[in-house]
């Protein structure tokens, strides 16, 4: 995939994800991603599972949003593109939980057909500190 299409893309994914988890419509989100998406996210964590399908995605989205109180935000710092469907961006994510700030980073390995999300594979660069943000 072109890298351009690629970051412009992923631009649009972070900018309709950061209205939603803001307390925003999901119009914007729902239209780049696939009706049979997955959405995997690891760890021990109250976010942690496997979401298939657009409405497993969205309780995924709205658990994330509200655990966040409508705080979380996402940037993204880096693309990986090449031959394929598939690109990989390292994102930072900021979120204040209970009252205290909350930083990681994340690499999202998404799989692309047609210019929709139909999977997305996270994977925290720490992952014992993304698990202790997302335990509720």
């Amino acid at each position: 995939m072109d890298r351009d299409i690629a970051v412009a893309l992923l631009d649009q994914l972070h900018a309709a994800q950061n209205e939603f988890y803001g307390g925003g419509g999901d119009a914007q989100l729902r239209d780049l991603l696939a009706s049979g998406i997955a959405w995997t996210v690891p760890g021990n964590n109250s976010i942690a599972g496997v979401y298939r399908g657009t409405e497993a995605v969205f309780d995924y989205f709205r658990r994330r949003r509200d655990l966040a109180a409508r705080a979380f935000r996402m940037t993204r710092r880096d693309v990986l593109a090449g031959e394929g469907d598939r690109i990989a961006a390292l994102t930072d994510g900021a979120a204040t939980i209970d009252g205290m700030e909350h930083r990681w980073s994340t690499v999202g390995l998404y799989e692309v057909v047609d210019k929709r999300i139909t999977a997305c594979w996270l994977l925290p660069l720490n992952p014992t500190q993304f698990d202790a943000i997302w335990t509720a």
